[in-house]
C-alpha cells in the first residue's frame, strides 16, 4: 500500500512557515518521503499498517490549512503516468527500502 499525504499550508507569516516547516520534518520522521512540492509518500506492507500511519499523521496536524491523505494499493501506484519530466527514481525505490512495518 502507499499513502500519499497533500498539503497545502498558509505561508505568509514567520509563525506559519515555523508551522509548515515542523509539519513537513515530522512526515520525513514519520518515513514519508517527498515525491512533489507538498505531496509526501510512504510504503506500507498492509491497508491496517496505511491506515496506522494517516492515524499518525492525524496527531500532529497543523490548525491552518488544508492536509489530505490518500492510500492505493501498488499496483494503483505501477498504473501512475508521468506526463511531464523524468522519473525520479528514489521514489520508485521506495516499496524496497522503506517500507514499515505493523
Amino acid at each position: 500500500m502507499r499513502v500519499f499525504i497533500m498539503f497545502d499550508l498558509p505561508v505568509e507569516t514567520k509563525a506559519q512557515i515555523r508551522t509548515y516547516t515542523k509539519f513537513r520534518k515530522r512526515l520525513i520522521q514519520d518515513g514519508f518521503l517527498m515525491m512533489q512540492y507538498s505531496i509526501y509518500i510512504k510504503s506500507c506492507l498492509n491497508k491496517e499498517a496505511a491506515h496506522q500511519s494517516v492515524n499518525n499523521v492525524k496527531r500532529y496536524l497543523p490548525k491552518d490549512g488544508h492536509v489530505r491523505s490518500l492510500v492505493i494499493t501498488e499496483k494503483q501506484f505501477e498504473n501512475m503516468m508521468i506526463l511531464v519530466g523524468e522519473e525520479d527514481k528514489n521514489i520508485e525505490l521506495l516499496g524496497d527500502n522503506r517500507t514499515i512495518e505493523f
